[in-house]
């Protein structure tokens, strides 16, 4: 395990995930989109999101006009969302030690050219529980900064690494600077994956 210093709550584990884990996850999750398809949310101002998006588990994040929020149920199937993997599960456990499973895992696919603005996560009920995130495909530039403001830093995230918002970062600004488009041959078509498990109610 890795601790940034620079921010206390910050952590990061480079190639957490072994290539063949990369692979199975990568097989499940796309084998999940099937029943949840990838959608392009828009803000509540009605811009669309550069990224498309979907998730699993009991609760989902979306975004459209009427606001951010939780739901139960993808916004144009009407459908539950599919289960969370059971590595991504064991992955939690292992990794942020809280003692309830994530109830949400929202699914964000870039293509070289999506970017995800600074913005912290706090959509949730409970804003002491940490965030963990799945990196799989290309690598991205991850900026993050502390949530007063200041300065803010980048760090790459490579398929395979997962990365934890907890304590004092729970509610660091972060977002996406860009994708290095080609540097991983992990997803069909090219492109990044995040899989960010949360506890949300």
């Amino acid at each position: 395990m890795t601790l940034d210093d620079s921010l206390d709550g910050f952590r990061l584990w480079p190639g957490r995930l072994t290539a063949a884990d990369q692979a199975q996850l990568r097989d499940q999750v796309l084998a999940a989109l099937e029943a949840a398809p990838l959608y392009r949310p828009v803000t509540p101002g009605g811009r669309p999101f550069s990224v498309r998006m979907s998730n699993l588990g009991p609760l989902g994040w979306v975004s459209d006009r009427a606001g951010y929020r939780y739901q139960a149920v993808h916004p144009e199937t009407g459908a539950p969302w599919p289960p969370i993997p059971q590595m991504l599960l064991t992955l939690w456990d292992d990794l942020t030690g809280w003692p309830a499973p994530p109830d949400a895992c929202l699914v964000n696919l870039y293509d070289a050219d999506a970017r995800m603005g600074l913005h912290q996560d706090k959509d949730e009920r409970d804003l002491t529980a940490p965030v963990l995130s799945v990196s799989l495909g290309d690598t991205a530039v991850f900026r993050i900064g502390a949530a007063g403001g200041g300065r803010t830093r980048s760090v790459r995230l490579a398929s395979g690494d997962a990365c934890m918002l907890s304590g004092p970062a729970r509610l660091a600004r972060h977002g996406i600077d860009r994708i290095l488009g080609g540097s991983s041959s992990l997803l069909p078509g090219g492109g990044r994956m995040n899989l960010t498990l949360r506890r949300a109610a």
